[in-house]
């Protein structure tokens, strides 16, 4: 109960104190005017309020990786509890604001051009596939991953039906102006999401206290019995609760609808935060319900081959909710992936539209961006989930590595420019995530059964390859910041 607690405060404190030094450290201009009234163009660039904005950008993010992951994080341990804190303040809080704020000063450019101006034509085009890889799997996972959840809930239509259902919602939402479904339905799905976080929550501290996992020395291990190490794999498993890529490739979206740079910190980094704290909830929900960690690892044992993180959802929603609790709870659940999925296509769709050139504002060119993106992913809906979601976790994480280091680059150009130089070194709270999110992304790869999948014995390779790396890309990150202060030097 007390870890919990705690790491719900630091978490808001984090917001108020960090989240206020980052903007700080970014510079905004309550001034200037934003793309949503600069390129209004009643599609994709929409002038909307700001809760609405927030409630978006939040029901974007929070599929079903901080209830699903921060689940499967929970197997490691209540050092879960330690990642998902920090790594929101310090990680996916600063991925966030930056991924958004800069793609606002740029236009509302999409991630991989935000990426390539900071890094180069190479990263812009590493960026533009990866992206779209990125995206077409998540849609996936979050089509299939509802399909069965609503089959639970109505098994008289079969989960290829309730697929068909999802994917004809996709294509109205990837088409349509932003302001006729997303603008409309999600403040209401988001509000969903929260009641549901909200009442677990209640019901868990007011009656399950005893039973909540506990940060201690003798508890700060890896839990897990399958071999592979806490590190790096907690820190994948655990994405959209702590830091994640694919929401470097919503923030754009919502950077094109944002009336002033003051929403930003409320809008990009405030998300994350709540985010994290539902994360924080099912992490503690999971390993509650079952009596402890080692319950949860025997109800795993007993249903092998299915989808654990869905029945754990399922169990704690029913049992501690009620039936009309529960029921809501669910559809919550149900909610939030598929609102991540149609905004993903649409990403997808404004990432293509960037690359060629192609305005939007037509219908026909929005279609013929989307439809083989649409037949892409309902190929992909065919592959089993596990493996979509495998690959789908790595590509994520390797996506926000990337975003945080072009936001060093960013910070640091701004920084050397600046003649007052108001925050020496405020680059290294975009370089300190991304020189460690380097090193999980790098070693993951090594070591992980879906890349080398070095054996125990073998694994301190991963880790020195993941060190190379590392200081490689710092060396690099060193060595344009000289060129670059010298040629600003000369300039002047």
């Amino acid at each position: 109960m007390y870890t919990f607690i705690i790491s719900i405060v630091v978490l808001i404190a984090g917001y108020l104190l960090y989240g206020t030094l980052v903007e700080k450290v970014f510079g905004i201009r309550p001034e200037a005017k934003t793309p949503a009234t600069t390129h209004a163009d009643g599609v994709d660039y929409v002038p909307l309020s700001g809760w609405r904005v927030f409630l978006i950008q939040f029901l974007n993010i929070a599929g079903l990786g901080p209830i699903f992951g921060a689940i499967m994080g929970i197997f490691f341990g209540p050092s879960a509890f330690l990642w998902i804190v920090f790594g929101t303040i310090f990680a996916g809080g600063v991925h966030d604001y930056l991924s958004g704020m800069i793609s606002l000063r740029k236009d509302g450019a999409s991630l991989p051009e935000v990426v390539g101006s900071e890094l180069g034509q190479g990263v812009r085009q590493f960026m533009r596939v990866l992206s779209i890889v990125l995206l077409l799997l998540l849609t996936t996972t979050f089509m299939t991953g509802p399909a069965n959840l609503l089959h639970g809930l109505v098994p008289e239509l079969t989960v290829m039906v309730w697929l068909l259902i999802i994917f004809a919602y996709y294509i109205l939402a990837t088409v349509l102006p932003v302001d006729k479904i997303i603008g409309r339905f999600y403040p209401i799905f988001g509000g969903v999401l929260l009641f549901m976080g909200v009442g677990i929550m209640v019901i868990m501290l007011g009656y399950h206290s005893s039973d909540m996992p506990e940060l201690t020395l003798s508890t700060l291990h890896n839990h897990k019995t399958d071999g592979y190490p806490l590190f790096p794999m907690m820190f994948v498993s655990i994405a959209c609760g702590a830091i994640s890529g694919f929401h470097g490739t919503q923030s754009p979206l919502m950077a094109r609808c944002l009336k002033n740079e003051r929403q930003g910190r409320h809008i990009f980094y405030g998300a994350m935060v709540v985010e994290g704290i539902l994360a924080l909830i099912w992490a503690a929900a999971a390993g509650t319900f079952f009596g402890g960690i080692d319950g949860l690892q025997a109800f795993a044992a007993e249903h092998q081959g299915e989808n654990i993180a869905a029945l754990v959802v399922d169990r704690v929603a029913r049992t501690w909710l009620g039936k009309v609790g529960g029921v809501l709870a669910v559809i919550g659940v149900i909610a939030a992936p598929i609102t991540s999925g149609d905004t993903a296509l649409r990403s997808a769709r404004l990432i293509v539209a960037d690359f060629m050139h192609l305005d939007q504002k037509p219908i026909l060119k929005r279609l013929m961006i989307s439809i083989p993106l649409f037949c892409v992913v309902f190929g992909f809906s065919f592959i089993n989930f596990d493996i979509v979601w495998r690959y789908f976790s790595w590509t994520n994480q390797t996506l926000a590595m990337v975003t945080l280091w072009a936001g060093a680059v960013f910070l640091c150009k701004q920084e050397i420019d600046d003649k007052e130089k108001r925050y020496p070194l405020g680059y290294l709270m975009a370089l300190v995530p991304a020189v460690f999110m380097t090193m999980v992304s790098m070693s993951y790869i090594m070591i992980a059964p879906e890349g080398i999948n070095l054996s125990a014995e073998h694994r301190w390779i991963g880790y020195v390859f993941a060190g190379v790396v590392s200081v490689v890309f710092i060396a690099l990150f060193a060595r344009w910041q000289y060129l670059y202060a010298n040629s600003t030097k000369r300039a002047h």
